[in-house]
């Protein structure tokens, strides 16, 4: 892997460290191996991308509106507002698999569906799409430690939709995805939910 960046958000938390190494280990369980030979997308990934430089593919591609704070990562990267245009810009069935981790909920639900359908177009049959997102009813927690510097106040204040699992169950089918080949599930001590959907 490359050099890893020494920061995981634009903002600063006491949990923020612990909270991004749980995520990368939920979202890398969730990947299975044989899809780590080709290309990964990670949608949302910062500026620090954490995630992208602790898992193993043989192509790195990144989005976010922000450029990255270095370029010595060896990922792919697209500057893009997916809040003003949710179009992702690749070719069908160009990825392995996409991650939106810790990022809808900085989205405008208005085009939700739309980057759905973009990911489920740009996924190769048998690719998998893995997001994670806090749940509903942690919202008032996280601010509550936003406010304390448990974690980023940055990222927290920017969170402008809350989700629940069978709404991003929704989002799936409307794009696409058989319900059959979803799973989902909640972690870091049920503050998070996780999803997955197969092409």
């Amino acid at each position: 892997m490359a050099d890893t960046p020494s920061r995981f958000t634009r903002g600063k938390g006491l949990l923020e460290p612990f909270l991004a190494r749980q995520r990368a280990q939920k979202a890398n369980s969730l990947i299975d191996p044989e899809l780590r030979n080709g290309r990964i997308l990670d949608i949302g990934c910062g500026s620090y991308p954490y995630f992208l430089s602790h898992t193993s593919f043989k192509e790195k591609f990144a989005i976010d509106q922000q450029p990255p704070a270095t370029d010595d990562l060896g990922i792919h990267w697209h500057t893009l507002d997916l809040n003003n245009e949710p179009h992702l810009p690749f070719e069908d069935g160009y990825f392995d698999v996409i991650t939106l981790l810790a990022v809808v909920e900085h989205l405008d639900p208005t085009g939700m569906m739309e980057l759905f359908r973009e990911a489920h177009r740009t996924l190769k049959p048998g690719g998998k799409v893995v997001v994670t997102t806090p749940a509903a009813w942690s919202d008032p927690i996280l601010h509550w430690m936003a406010r304390f510097r448990l974690v980023s106040p940055e990222e927290i204040h920017e969170h402008v939709y809350a989700y629940t699992l069978p709404l991003l169950g929704w989002y799936f089918g409307g794009a696409g995805f058989s319900m059959e080949n979803v799973s989902f599930g909640y972690f870091e001590f049920m503050l998070n939910m996780w999803a997955t959907a197969q092409r």
